[in-house]
């Protein structure tokens, strides 16, 4: 997967680009329409497929929010206390 990396990030690069550009109310829809675009198109009318679809969502989500999340809000409890 690394090795392919470069190929697919010199396709979305430039909707990435497009995305930054466009008014912050309308990003997260439009992020929803590409991903939903790409299960169709790549997942097809299976129950099998289905559930495939939703383990790349929920792998995504828990990676997100391990890299990013995670550590953000472990900072900002440093910053400013832990809630008690």
């Amino acid at each position: 997967m690394k090795s392919q990396r470069p190929d697919i990030d010199e396709l979305l690069n430039p909707l990435i680009e497009h995305l930054k550009k466009q008014q912050t109310e309308a990003v997260d829809g439009q992020i929803n329409y590409i991903i939903t675009r790409m299960l169709n198109g790549l997942y097809q009318p299976r129950y099998f497929n289905y559930n495939r679809a939703i383990g790349v969502l929920e792998a995504v989500k828990q990676e997100f929010y391990r890299k990013h999340i995670a550590p953000y809000e472990d900072k900002r409890e440093n910053e400013e206390g832990a809630v008690s």
